[in-house]
């Protein structure tokens, strides 16, 4: 239920050495092509022509290159966490990781670990045997329709109350079901294949694995029919809906929200946010009016598809071929090491997260990023107060909500205690299912009390960002806190440039088409004068046309109304760290580096981060559900609305770089 918005929905760098600071990596950069005609290719042509994209991977980026340092970084404290004499949630580490390493043993399992699962399903006979195992399933971290936690109260955000979110789709995205593009129908075709062929490897006959693609396809299809596009979902008045316990058992009478609420311990008279009321009328229509027969062949689906990456070489392979060769691209796995360091990341990632900390980012590191977020924060607060077309109430609210920012660092200071996870070498499934349970019970535990603001939503080892409207609070975990994002032996135009940028987008997350909406408390509020909420909503418009109407080959472009947040933040945070960069100098003339300017390197800095090359299967699947622009086009098209790119690097109008003065975005 908790709407954070992220950075991206994806070995560091050097940098050449001039003086005692480090400039401009030259090998980086396209000399042939003109900055002001593309300043991406310019910026990231040498990267991108050499760094063609691994067999195992949808797109290769400089977030990908440091996400790489950091496995090899998480793979040495794992092999130290797997030796002896390791105790506690150390060991734990070690044993999972080890425990996934033992593929003998878990390709010898074959699907045996399902068994005891599909045996509650097939035992139900009736529709009432149908609700009692719906609910019970939720005991064991199973939620196959719609999914029930934690998340802060829209009306008073410092308590947590119940969520429940819409589910039940296999596919990435609801339209994929509907969409009639060539495109989409050969993802659907491969998608029944898909179901089939696991169905297959798990016992059925050709024939009835067949029958069952069928039945998944359409019982998905009606669930899908009711479930709000990710536009829609992007609007918290339309996935907010605070009720009573018997207003949301009104919405699904036939379900067992008495035994599923007794069964997960959520307390009595809480307090309930449905963010889909029709998707959970369209759920309660499939338990009278579907055959109990087709619920189970789908029940049986959704937990052989969502445990088939733990499961027995075959189903990983399978599993494999449809999430990441047909949606993506991908021609082969990784590594099996890198994999089981992705799952104790995801699994135990406070336990590996103290261990990073301690071991790569460093008391100093900390300090200078919290020194960048300070200089960030005083340059957006003289923004504000300077923005011509705010009113004095609208300015005021808005300047409190940036004092009230949360700024976290690094990591966060109160660890999980991952105790009650069993973890067993010999049977790695098993220990997935405990940590499972022991995370669902540790975020419904927060329902009904009081939100604990050092709990993070990302581990120290993500190369990630991201703001926290419920909570006010921008993160930025300590994986991203490195070259070339942040390097302290970098001059402050990289700095700025890189990790400035990212701090200002998630600062501008606050003021976006999303996070306006919530006051400085974090309470979904109006906190906006009618005059200043529609000059707002004509600035986010800007942007949501420039990114509608940009032609990216083949017909492609982004869907405006979904990027709009993302490409405000890109564009609102650069303009920002741009602005506190200069705050910086004190008034000084940066030195010159490399043969650029400050300005030039800070720019340099910013596209850099982007680097990206990308299988056209990947580009496809995020352009129809990832909030994010391009990587591309979050440089060119940001820096077209920048008069202070345009001057660094002598652009004139007329130029590919240069959006005409009438149609340049501006957010403050």
């Amino acid at each position: 239920m908790k709407r954070i918005s992220v950075l991206l929905a994806l070995s560091a760098l050097c940098a050449a050495q001039t003086g005692t600071k480090k400039g401009v990596e030259r090998a980086m950069l396209d000399p042939t092509c003109k900055a002001c005609d593309d300043f991406y290719r310019y910026a990231t042509g040498g990267w991108t022509d050499k760094n063609p994209i691994p067999a195992d991977r949808s797109s290769w980026a400089t977030f990908t290159e440091l996400a790489e340092a950091n496995l090899e970084r998480e793979k040495t404290i794992l092999d130290a966490s797997s030796a002896a004499g390791a105790t506690g949630d150390q060991k734990r580490l070690g044993d999972l990781f080890q425990g996934c390493m033992n593929t003998e043993a878990i390709d010898a399992a074959g699907v045996k670990p399902l068994q005891a699962l599909f045996s509650r399903i097939d035992a139900i006979s009736t529709r009432q045997d149908l609700v009692a195992t719906l609910s019970s399933l939720q005991s064991d971290a199973i939620s196959p329709v719609f999914g029930i936690g934690s998340t802060p109260d829209p009306d008073d955000a410092g308590q947590i109350i119940a969520g429940i979110d819409a589910g039940g789709l296999s596919l990435p995205d609801r339209d994929y079901y509907f969409r009639d593009d060539a495109a989409t129908k050969k993802i659907r075709d491969a998608f029944l294949l898909h179901v089939a062929k696991l169905s297959e490897l798990a016992g059925q006959t050709p024939s009835a694995a067949a029958a069952t693609a069928t039945t998944v396809f359409d019982f998905e299809s009606a669930l899908a029919q009711a479930t709000l596009t990710r536009v829609q979902r992007r609007d918290p008045y339309l996935t907010t809906h605070k009720m009573s316990f018997a207003q949301t058992k009104e919405l699904a009478p036939d379900y067992d929200w008495a035994g599923t609420f007794g069964v997960l311990n959520i307390p009595n008279g809480v307090a309930i946010d449905v963010s889909q009321p029709d998707f959970m009328r369209a759920m309660n229509k499939q338990l009278v009016s579907v055959p109990v027969e087709t619920w189970k062949t789908w029940l049986k689906w959704r937990l052989l598809s969502g445990r088939a990456p733990s499961l027995s070489a075959a189903f990983r392979d399978e599993s494999f071929h449809f999430n990441s060769t047909v949606l993506n691209g991908v021609a082969q796995q990784q590594p099996r090491w890198k994999q089981c360091a992705d799952v104790a990341n995801t699994t135990l990632g406070d336990a590996l997260g103290r261990l990073y900390v301690d071991k790569y980012f460093p008391a100093e590191s900390r300090r200078r990023v919290q020194e960048l977020v300070t200089n960030m924060r005083a340059a957006l607060g003289d923004q504000l107060k300077a923005s011509d077309w705010l009113e004095a109430e609208t300015r005021k609210n808005a300047v409190a909500k940036l004092e009230a920012f949360d700024a976290r660092v690094g990591s966060t200071v109160k660890w999980r205690d991952y105790s009650n996870v069993q973890v067993s070498r010999d049977n790695y499934f098993a220990a997935l299912e405990s940590a499972s349970r022991a995370g669902r019970a540790f975020n419904l535990a927060k329902i009904g009390k009081p939100v604990d603001t050092t709990q993070w939503a990302m581990t120290p080892p993500t190369v990630n960002a991201y703001y926290d409207p419920q909570r006010n609070s921008i993160t930025f975990p300590a994986g991203i806190l490195q070259p070339p994002f942040f390097d302290a032996n970098a001059d402050d135009a990289n700095n700025y440039g890189a990790v400035g940028a990212v701090i200002g987008h998630e600062m501008g997350h606050g003021f976006d088409d999303q996070g306006a909406k919530y006051d400085a408390a974090g309470n979904l509020k109006d906190w906006w004068t009618a005059q200043d909420k529609a000059n707002f909503e004509k600035r986010a418009a800007c942007v949501t046309e420039q990114f509608e109407t940009t032609d990216m080959g083949g017909g492609q472009h982004h869907n405006g109304k979904l990027v709009t947040g993302e490409a405000m933040g890109d564009l609102g945070g650069l303009t920002l760290a741009y602005k506190a960069y200069h705050k910086s100098l004190g008034g000084k003339a940066a030195p010159v580096i490399d043969g650029f300017t400050g300005d030039q390197r800070f720019f340099l800095a910013f596209a850099r981060v982007w680097a990206t090359n990308m299988r056209e299967e990947r580009a496809r699947t995020l352009l129809a559900t990832d909030p994010h622009p391009m990587a591309k086009y979050r440089v060119l098209l940001t820096l077209q609305n920048m008069p202070e790119f345009h001057a660094a690097f002598g652009c004139k109008p007329g130029d590919a770089m240069v959006r005409p003065v009438a149609k340049q975005c501006k957010l403050w």
